[in-house]
């Protein structure tokens, strides 16, 4: 499964500062962004390859035949169809919206009901681009991720004793396009301090603050298990159950800004859980059976989620996800967006979770993730409830994706 669903788009908070500042504080964060990612080289001199020799990254897109794609006939691409024209509502105003207008208008006349029609759509109209990581190999990771269900109430009580909370009023937020243009979809969170930008607070220091004593107003819900609101953090979205029957839907907001860091791989470094064996389930098994370790362990991690109350749909629709639409179990992942454009349609050959048996299909990139990083890597949207959390928790597949760009859209 993946470890940091965190990246969905929210409503920015309005903050009322001076107007000296307010020119002054794209470039404070930029300032942050760039001492962030600073780094001392402590290795010892060596004999590296000057820049001319250094090999070029390879090209993230390549040309591809639809011959390429393993099981493209075999795929029934009338069950991606409502995803699709999900994905054409999505990108509707977007930026790139100019290079898809004609396939999304030409789609409305597409039956959906005939395969031999949608597959004739797609190859007539698209060109399909293997993507490559910059090494050249153009296999990648799949991961999983679900919509989970917790108990929960509106009040604090005895059983439920864990916060579930939505964007405090102090966490800043700037969109670093505004500072420079290549750096789109990239942000950056911090708090102020007099006149001083600092990183927001991390997961540890917000329990060793008392956050919900110290911010009662940023409390939307109260839950009885750590270990699944850690795992909804994850996850980016779910439902919670309260005590009178009644659903409360629940969406990523924003995030405080510090890197994930995967407990799984804490435990395989401890030597508690083989790196091979490292899954929801395992984690869980272990935070079950070690109760007074579990807050270290997920302090480890400092990374947090902040959500907001969603609307009310109808149970059978799945969350909305970072295109603005709402995901499609089995048809919708979540793709680095620096390298997969939101809405377009992603072949995707892999196996089953903890399996080697082939999965070959049509998806839609709707979503990202903040631990979704690369060129080639996905995660697949499972669904709702338990058993698309069992699935979701134990995907962890080497795969291979094409993404299928218009023809007048082409790179």
């Amino acid at each position: 499964m993946q470890f940091g669903k965190l990246s969905r788009p929210m409503k920015s908070s309005t903050f009322h500062y001076p107007r000296h500042f307010l020119v002054r504080l794209p470039l404070l964060f930029l300032s942050l962004f760039l001492a962030a990612c600073a780094t001392v080289d402590k290795t010892p001199p060596c004999s590296c390859p000057t820049a001319s020799e250094t090999p070029r990254p390879a090209e993230p897109l390549r040309p591809a035949r639809w011959s390429d794609l393993p099981g493209w006939r075999d795929d029934d691409p009338t069950a991606a169809w409502p995803a699709f024209l999900q994905s054409c509502r999505g990108m509707a105003g977007k930026p790139h919206w100019p290079a898809w207008r004609a396939v999304c208008e030409e789609a409305r006349a597409v039956s959906g009901e005939d395969a031999r029609a949608v597959r004739g759509f797609f190859e007539n109209r698209f060109t399909p681009y293997r993507l490559t990581n910059p090494d050249g190999s153009t296999q990648g990771l799949v991961t999983g991720y679900y919509e989970p269900l917790l108990r929960g109430s509106r009040t604090r009580a005895e059983e439920f004793d864990e916060p579930v909370f939505g964007v405090p009023p102090d966490l800043l937020s700037i969109d670093l396009s505004a500072v420079a243009p290549d750096l789109a979809n990239q942000r950056l969170r911090g708090r102020l301090e007099g006149n001083r930008v600092l990183p927001y607070w991390s997961r540890a220091e917000m329990n060793a603050r008392g956050w919900a004593d110290l911010h009662p107003e940023t409390v939307l819900l109260w839950v009885d298990d750590p270990v699944e609101l850690f795992f909804l953090q994850i996850q980016g979205s779910g439902r919670v159950r309260l005590p009178d029957g009644s659903l409360v839907r629940l969406g990523y907001a924003d995030q405080n800004g510090h890197p994930y860091r995967a407990i799984g791989r804490v435990l395989a470094e401890r030597g508690e859980i083989p790196i091979e064996q490292s899954s929801m389930q395992r984690i869980k098994e272990w935070a079950r059976a070690n109760p007074s370790r579990l807050s270290e362990l997920l302090e480890t991690n400092p990374s947090y989620v902040f959500f907001r109350e969603m609307p009310e749909r109808g149970p059978d629709e799945g969350p909305v996800g970072a295109l603005g639409v709402p995901l499609t179990p089995g048809r919708s992942i979540a793709v680095d967006r620096r390298h997969v454009p939101l809405g377009a349609p992603v072949f995707l050959s892999t196996t089953a979770p903890a399996s080697m048996a082939p999965l070959r299909r049509l998806m839609l990139a709707q979503d990202t993730g903040g631990a979704i990083r690369g060129v080639v890597r996905a995660d697949f949207f499972w669904g709702f409830g338990a058993e698309a959390g069992s699935q979701a928790g134990r995907m962890k597949q080497p795969g291979e994706m094409w993404v299928l760009l218009p023809d007048k859209g082409k790179p």
